[in-house]
């Protein structure tokens, strides 16, 4: 298994625990998560949702490997939008490129302040498509044309300036206590109706612009600058297009 399940007081805290992939998003473990999710919104005991990783890194982003249906991954982000429980992420350590689309469906995010992300997309020849479905209606807009474009690393402080992240801190389950404290004491039927308040503007843009972002996924990473940028990224070397 690569999702752990913990119940505590009504929480129940998703762990995504294949640390020797770097929690890299696979057919099995994107497969995992959404059938962990469909039992937390049937649990009428579950008020909300953790969603946190074992080692070092929250996600890599898509397994190179073996990774999963594009289909399947913008279903696993929908899936977090519009879970009538709420969804926190809590990172304590490295996300970068579809690692960072869980980030951003969650409804409420925080890392501990040394915590670092990176689109990385651009480096290996695509493109942050199907995660822009959750992230660009909650990003500021000049951040994410910065990071998008250059794809390089910025810290929990910069990614909670720009709305990737709820907060930042040291202590990143001191900081969530109070948070999830709350949580505890909201009504179901408050959280799931607040929660379709709040994700409205995103929801929209998934039935937009999904089907889109999908084709336009899969074109790239079919394309032969993608081999390369993938190839030398297995291989641990610059692609060819690097100056």
């Amino acid at each position: 298994m690569t999702i752990r399940t913990d119940r505590d007081r009504g929480i129940t805290t998703l762990t995504l625990d294949d640390p020797d992939s770097r929690n890299a998003l696979s057919a099995r473990l994107v497969g995992e998560l959404a059938e962990a999710l469909a039992r937390c919104g049937e649990d009428e005991t579950v008020r909300a949702v953790v969603l946190t990783h074992t080692g070092t890194t929250f996600s890599a982003g898509a397994d190179l490997k073996a990774p999963p249906s594009p289909y399947a991954f913008v279903a696993l982000l929908r899936q977090i939008v519009t879970l009538p429980k709420p969804v926190v992420a809590r990172i304590a350590g490295h996300a970068r490129a579809g690692g960072l689309g869980l980030v951003g469906a969650c409804d409420i995010a925080a890392a501990t302040d040394t915590s670092d992300f990176a689109f990385t997309e651009v480096r290996i020849g695509v493109a942050p498509a199907m995660i822009s479905l959750p992230l660009l209606p909650r990003m500021d807009p000049r951040a994410a044309e910065r990071y998008y474009l250059t794809g390089e690393r910025f810290d929990a402080a910069e990614a909670a300036r720009t709305g990737l992240l709820t907060l930042a801190a040291a202590d990143v389950d001191e900081a969530l206590a109070p948070l999830v404290e709350g949580l505890r004491r909201a009504s179901p039927q408050g959280l799931a109706a607040s929660k379709a308040l709040v994700t409205a503007r995103v929801l929209e843009t998934f039935d937009r612009d999904a089907e889109d972002l999908v084709r336009r996924s899969a074109s790239l990473f079919a394309s032969p600058e993608a081999r390369e940028g993938m190839t030398a990224f297995l291989e641990r070397r610059d692609p060819a297009w690097v100056l």
